[in-house]
């Protein structure tokens, strides 16, 4: 089965004071290593970018292994990142993953495991670990236009809901789908977890 894949990169980053897309760890950027991480299992991979979009872009060593769109206005939130993203994958594709550019540190087994489910069946694959669902998101290709047809002001959640008895929980032994890096101190528990997953 062929997977597209959206990293969402184009918020403010405004707890944390400066892009989390180019906050490093363990050698690199929050994003190259998402890119790295999705291109595994998914093409294209599409990086959806907003606010400071250039600054981000030059800091990124792994930029020419992704696909970038440009959300023009990415204060609406994140549900009209999703959609530039969306819109930017090809047709064609069995399924697609979602990710914020936050959660650094999935496990690439938890990737391989979400996708799979996918191809076992389901509509939807959520990661969880110690009863918290996490990310990245794996979707079947048909979700896609029901992303893309929400309104502005509601929440990706609502086509989640929608789906629920078509939607694979995987159980992973991974922390890093439930880490979500939006404030200095955040970060700091992050480093001091040290070296991610397998």
């Amino acid at each position: 089965m062929k997977f597209g894949a959206v990293i969402l990169a184009a918020g403010e980053s405004s707890r944390m004071g400066s892009p989390k897309a180019l906050l490093r760890w363990n050698g690199e950027t929050f994003l190259d290593r998402l890119i790295a991480l999705f291109a595994t299992v998914a093409s294209p991979v599409v990086v959806v970018l907003g606010f400071r979009a250039d600054e981000v872009r030059r800091g990124l060593a792994r930029g020419s292994e992704a696909a970038f769109a440009i959300n023009p206005d990415p204060a609406r939130g994140m549900l009209s990142s999703l959609q530039t993203g969306l819109a930017a994958l090809p047709e064609g594709l069995d399924g697609f993953l979602f990710t914020t550019v936050d959660s650094p540190a999935v496990a690439p087994l938890t990737v391989k495991r979400l996708t799979g489910a996918i191809e076992a069946g389901a509509a939807l694959a959520i990661p969880r670990w110690q009863g918290r669902n996490g990310h990245p998101v794996a979707c079947a290709a048909g979700l896609a236009a029901e992303f893309l047809a929400l309104d502005p002001g509601h929440s990706p959640k609502e086509v989640v809901r929608r789906h629920e008895s078509e939607t694979e929980r995987v159980e992973v032994d991974d922390p890093g789908a439930i880490a979500d890096i939006d404030t200095p101190e955040d970060y700091e528990d992050l480093l001091a977890a040290g070296a991610p997953a397998r």
